[in-house]
């Protein structure tokens, strides 16, 4: 190990695009901040093919990304808006949501998340005070005997890096989470994930749409020009099995498997996961807090996991900021339960609401999927409970 130990107000386990927003805003707070990060994003080519990764941003996780200064550089890259939602089993029960029912421009914009997390890395260089360890993986953290306690984090590199606070941003199988000795509960799904970048014959239009299906629901995302890219969600089986197969053989099954709507398309590229549901039992324990991944994974049915990690780290900013303000220990428990009171009920209820949606929609008994598409006319139907779902869904 180096004998030198080099000093900061926090540091952040992660880069990805949670970590990198938080190392944003507490360095314009200004705060001195270390981030570790084993891989940098790659630089952005305009002719280039979409990623695999996509997310759908809200306004809300927009509107943070423009306070960091960040949203400029990733709009000058490629973003799509979208301004239309719909969601059906039963032609006839399908919901729609209208950004133009909330008097918003659009409901979001579909980003490929390396393009966020580049975005968000070229405002690194602006700031002295933020130092960039990368490629370097975190190999051991441990508690420092002198007070005020301290955290000593350890990098593969030999490097020692000393904070009050260690925030972990790196994602679902945290180091920081399990170093910290943060228990999780949850379980995996029985379906997984399909992810397919296409190409259109037409133009993508602004909006997208989420059909159920007796093995799970198939989603279309518009991307920029006629790109666009597929969610299928079935048995573990299924998956596997398509993702054994050539790109021309997948076009013949997404033909087969689609709605009609989504005309003729060719498959580009594919990747695929299991789904798993992941929550840690508290955020922070003795000057170490999680965000994003790290804390929570959900059923990506509604597409709200990074606008739930951005929404963490929203909160984080502001209770750390304040308390730093006010001359407190930001690293305190007294501090990061305020982050935790304020994050855990309502990442919870938003995954509770997922395994809903999943649970009713995974069983094919006939009453079942009579009530299920009655309720979904009915909340085609409900109004302002409709408008609120909307809102609670983009973080208004």
């Amino acid at each position: 190990m180096k004998n030198t130990i080099k000093n900061y107000d926090a540091i952040i386990v992660g880069g990805g695009m949670v970590g990198a927003a938080a190392a944003l805003g507490l360095v314009q707070a200004g705060w001195s901040v270390a981030i570790i990060e084993h891989e940098s994003p790659s630089e952005f080519i305009a002719d280039s093919e979409p990623d695999i990764r996509i997310s759908a941003i809200g306004c809300t996780s927009v509107a943070l990304l423009e306070r960091l200064g960040a949203w400029s550089a990733i709009k000058k890259m490629r973003i799509t808006p979208y301004r239309r939602l719909e969601t059906w089993e039963w032609e006839e029960s399908k919901v729609v949501f209208d950004a133009a029912s909330l008097s918003l421009p659009e409901l979001g914009f579909m980003v490929e998340n390396r393009l966020l997390q580049l975005g968000l890395w070229q405002q690194f260089e602006q700031y002295a005070d933020l130092d960039l360890y990368c490629p370097a993986k975190l190999e051991r953290m441990v508690k420092t005997t002198q007070r005020p306690e301290r955290w000593d984090v350890i990098l593969d590199n030999g490097d020692c890096l000393r904070s009050p606070l260690v925030i972990g941003a790196d994602g679902a199988n945290s180091m920081v989470r399990k170093l910290a000795g943060i228990g999780i509960t949850g379980w995996q799904y029985r379906q997984s994930c399909m992810l397919i970048s296409v190409e259109t014959q037409d133009l993508p239009q602004d909006t997208t749409w989420q059909k159920f299906y007796p093995s799970g629901p198939r989603a279309f995302l518009p991307l920029f020009d006629r790109h666009a890219s597929l969610v299928w969600y079935d048995s573990p089986a299924r998956i596997r099995h398509l993702q054994s197969l050539s790109l021309t053989e997948l076009d013949r099954e997404i033909a087969s498997g689609f709605p009609e709507r989504l005309g003729s398309v060719k498959a580009k590229a594919a990747a695929s996961f299991p789904l798993i549901r992941r929550h840690a039992q508290r955020y922070f324990k003795s000057g170490v807090v999680i965000v994003g991944d790290a804390a929570h994974t959900i059923n990506p049915l509604a597409g709200q996991g990074v606008n739930l990690g951005y929404r963490d780290v929203e909160v984080l900013l502001e209770v750390l900021i304040d308390a730093n303000k006010k001359g407190k220990d930001y690293a305190s428990d007294e501090v990061l339960n305020r982050y935790q009171l304020r994050r855990y009920p309502d990442n919870l209820l938003m995954q509770a609401g997922m395994d809903v949606f999943y649970k009713a929609f995974s069983n094919q008994l006939p009453p079942l999927r009579l009530v299920r598409n009655l309720a979904l006319m009915a909340a085609q139907r409900a109004g302002k409970l409709k408008e609120w779902a909307l809102k609670y869904a983009l973080g208004l």
